[in-house]
């Protein structure tokens, strides 16, 4: 018998509202050390927001002219004229903090019901090319499911088979 998605998520996920700041995102990701969450509008998921699309940030055209981050040698290297840029890179990185999460996150959500099958989760995953699914039941968000989670599941499902 399939295991289903219900089985394997993890329940009640941690969440972030589309008008909080990037900062705050970040901030739950590093405290609960995780890779991604659903972005939500209200009681709607509207979208994921992951360490990438926070990443993504760093690299984009509209900072790209004020964002300079130094590697390791370059700190070493580069005197006190570098100083001025250095403040520019603060600065940008203040306004990507204060930026709400509906500018980063990837949106329309791809999402998946609490009763499919694991295999069709990872079938989703692996088409669009994503490492977690929010879960809904009847169209409200009640837990995430990612590659990890069908990994430990189809490992446990084998080890009960032995």
């Amino acid at each position: 018998m399939a295991l289903k998605v219900r089985e394997i998520m993890t329940p009640d996920p941690v969440t972030v509202q589309v008008d909080s700041p990037v900062s705050e995102a970040a901030g739950l990701l590093r405290k609960y050390h995780i890779g991604g969450l659903p972005v939500m509008d209200g009681e709607r998921v509207a979208g994921i927001v992951t360490e990438t699309d926070i990443l993504s940030l760093l690299d984009t055209g509209d900072l790209s002219n004020d964002l300079w981050l130094p590697s390791p040698l370059e700190v070493i290297e580069v005197p006190v004229r570098e100083f001025i840029n250095w403040e520019k890179t603060k600065r940008a990185l203040a306004d990507i903090g204060g930026m709400e999460v509906r500018r980063v996150m990837s949106s329309p959500v791809v999402a998946i019901d609490e009763d499919a099958d694991i295999t069709e989760a990872a079938s989703q995953m692996l088409h669009e090319g994503i490492a977690r699914l929010p879960v809904l039941r009847d169209g409200r968000l009640v837990g995430i499911v990612t590659r990890a989670d069908i990994i430990r599941g189809i490992g446990a499902s084998s080890e009960e088979e032995l």
